[in-house]
């Protein structure tokens, strides 16, 4: 019988192999001018993707650039760009007076304070008819820029003729007349307070405290805008005077007594706002450690209360009051009240400083307290401190533009009253408010209660040491009709002496 073979066992079907991974590039090759051939070429698949990394990563950072250029660009137009185009060293902004005579800045009655006109030989003038009296808060225009003749600058280039008279003066080579700039100044009060400040260096501020407006803003020493090109070289080589300088928005100075208002609403919020307990008695000098504190000319006022003691300007209560004070709470306070702040105000200003931390010395404290120490404050911040005071401890911004008109008389843009905040309750504002009464009614501002207005206020007597040499500035700070403020005044006489002395009958003269 014949053996049966056993079938083969079946072999098992080699497993295919994985093709290779690759990348597929289609590419046309010319073989003649009328011949082509379309070739695919392969292309290692971890080259594809390293390229398609690098690909990647070149996306990620042009995008980021790209949206970083963005966030600069809209940075720039709404931080920097009004900074910039408004700079009176911005040469650009001259371009704008090949078409357009600068316009004029007037006040709301239509007062003249800088206008154009064309000389004999065709040149454009600027004119200032009140010459020395707007010196620092008008400016000048020639030999770089100031005041608002450079705040303002692009708007008195700017004109908002009807379009037609704008076509014509083009076609005809001529100018057309550029926008007037309608200032808050009131011209009677600013020729009153440059008047008062007589022959004193220093500063004058008015405010109209329910609006914010700035009605007089005077600095002194000043000078003719009319001439400035003539005595400029004199002007800058003398560094002592400080003859350019706005003392009312750009003077530091120690702001004296009239920093108690400051003290007192301190001590008032941390005892409740009840000054019934309060009682001092004073011998005319507190010492602590090697600092001595001592009322004005020696002066003993015996026992006093709060009021008394603020109508008095009484330094020893007010330095013993600034001993018992939380430390970081009055900081607080007077950077509530804009110290170590930049003020909510379009005009060119210095930064007042105060410096008191809560590990300062006992001396440190009390000098600060009573206004003296390293504390430097403006004429302009002391007029707002004193405005919230007068307006039911409401901050208005201050303002100088009331408006832009065309050179039809028509308004382009309006400033309308602007809150900054409420500095103070309303019940703060009014007891600082009798304070500053019985400062005029039985204190160092008794002067001023002889006449028909009625009037609030806080005198103060700075003294400084500069360079060895020692003075007393003289300070005034108060508003006129109590009932209704309408007009807050900020006055200081360098090297004046008391306040009471100098500072009061110049904000008499001005009232």
């Amino acid at each position: 019988m014949e053996k049966q073979k056993k079938p083969k066992r079946a072999e098992r079907p080699e497993k295919p192999q994985k093709p290779e991974s690759k990348n597929v590039r289609i590419r046309v090759v010319r073989l003649s001018d009328d011949e082509e051939e379309i070739r695919e070429e392969s292309v290692p698949a971890g080259d594809g993707r390293k390229r398609n990394t690098e690909l990647s990563l070149l996306t990620i950072v042009f995008s980021a650039m790209f949206l970083l250029l963005a966030g600069y660009m809209v940075w720039f137009h709404v931080r920097l760009r009004p900074r910039i185009t408004s700079n009176p060293y911005n040469t650009k902004q001259d371009t704008s007076s090949e078409g357009i005579i600068r316009g004029p800045i007037v006040t709301e009655d239509g007062t003249v304070l800088a206008s154009t006109s064309i000389d004999y030989t065709g040149n454009e003038v600027r004119y200032y008819p009140y010459s020395n009296i707007y010196a620092h808060t008008v400016g000048y225009e020639t030999n770089g820029r100031s005041g608002l003749e450079a705040t303002s600058n692009k708007i008195l280039l700017t004109s908002h003729s009807p379009l037609l008279e704008q076509i014509r003066s083009a076609g005809s080579d001529s100018k057309v007349q550029g926008d007037s700039l309608v200032v808050t100044l009131n011209h009677r009060l600013q020729q009153a307070a440059y008047y008062a400040l007589g022959s004193f260096n220093g500063a004058v501020v008015a405010m109209e405290p329910d609006s914010g407006k700035i009605l007089a803003m005077v600095s002194k020493p000043d000078f003719d805008p009319n001439s400035i090109s003539y005595i400029w070289d004199e002007v800058v080589s003398d560094n002592a005077s400080g003859l350019l300088l706005n003392r009312a928005t750009q003077g530091l100075y120690p702001p004296g007594s009239t920093f108690k208002i400051l003290t007192a609403l301190a001590w008032l919020r941390q005892n409740g706002g009840d000054d019934s307990s309060f009682l001092y008695d004073c011998q005319g000098m507190v010492q602590r450690n090697d600092v001595t504190i001592t009322c004005y000319n020696g002066s003993v006022h015996g026992s006093e209360t709060m009021q008394q003691a603020f109508a008095n300007s009484c330094n020893t209560a007010f330095a013993t009051i600034g001993l018992s004070l939380n430390r970081n709470d009055f900081r607080t306070l007077c950077e509530s009240f804009l110290f170590n702040r930049t003020l909510p105000t379009d005009i060119l200003h210095s930064q007042s400083r105060f410096s008191l931390k809560k590990d300062s010395a006992d001396g440190d404290v009390m000098t600060t307290s009573i206004g003296q120490g390293d504390t430097l404050v403006t004429p302009l911040h002391m007029a707002m401190i004193t405005s919230a005071v007068a307006n039911a401890g409401v901050l208005m911004k201050p303002y100088m533009i009331s408006r832009v008109e065309s050179p039809e008389g028509e308004t382009v843009t309006e400033t309308k009253p602007e809150i900054y905040g409420e500095l103070m309750s309303v019940d703060e504002a009014q007891k600082i408010g009798e304070y500053m009464q019985a400062t005029v009614r039985e204190g160092t501002g008794a002067a001023l209660s002889y006449n028909s207005y009625s009037v609030a206020g806080k005198t103060g007597s700075a003294e400084y040491d500069a360079d060895g040499v020692t003075g007393t500035h003289s300070w005034f700070v108060g508003y006129s009709n109590v009932d209704d403020p309408d007009l807050v005044l900020a006055v200081i006489a360098e090297d004046g002496g008391t306040g009471s002395a100098t500072a009061v009958p110049i904000a008499q003269q001005i009232f």
